[in-house]
């Protein structure tokens, strides 16, 4: 089970999303996440990353109807690029959130200790009444699949601010 969200002062919470080539669905979420904590006003209180479990894509930029899909809807995704998941993002993220159930394997896998393996949570597992808890991959699908996969993106991205916004906003 999950710990507690909390930051600490002057520290930021620490989110990384992690699909298969951070291409598509990972810094959808990424940028989603980082505008919902922007317009709460809290963008220095969350840092927020994305990464792949592949690296076939090392330092390439989003794919272009992920931009256009983001785009879209108002976001840019225009800086974004690519970079594989290290055992390094463990030590550096409060968060680890899988867009798949595949890659939440992975990471497990991956994970060192318990602490490492508790960090990880399922994107999905956020939306109060999911349809799935895989975010499909929309590599291989036309654009209209990548606005679909943005939506849900949205939808579970909103959830998680939700509940990591109490523990981020500052005391007054």
């Amino acid at each position: 089970m999950m710990e507690p969200m909390t930051a600490t002062d002057g520290d930021p919470f620490r989110v990384v999303f992690v699909c298969t080539g951070n291409i598509c669905r990972s810094p959808m979420a990424e940028v989603v996440l980082r505008s919902f904590a922007d317009a709460a006003g809290l963008g220095p209180r969350v840092a927020t990353a994305s990464a792949g479990t592949g690296d076939w894509h090392l330092g390439e930029r989003a794919d272009h109807r992920t931009i256009e899909a983001l785009s879209r809807r108002g976001y840019d995704g225009g800086h974004h690029r690519a970079r594989q998941f290290t055992q390094e993002d463990f030590a550096r993220s409060d968060l680890i959130v899988a867009l798949d159930r595949t890659h939440e394997r992975i990471l497990r896998g991956w994970a060192r200790n318990d602490g490492d393996a508790d960090k990880i949570a399922l994107l999905m597992s956020f939306d109060p009444s999911p349809s799935t808890m895989d975010v499909p991959d929309p590599y291989y699908a036309g654009p209209g699949m990548f606005d679909d996969v943005l939506a849900m993106i949205e939808g579970a991205s909103r959830a998680l601010f939700r509940q990591l916004e109490p523990a981020i906003r500052p005391a007054l």
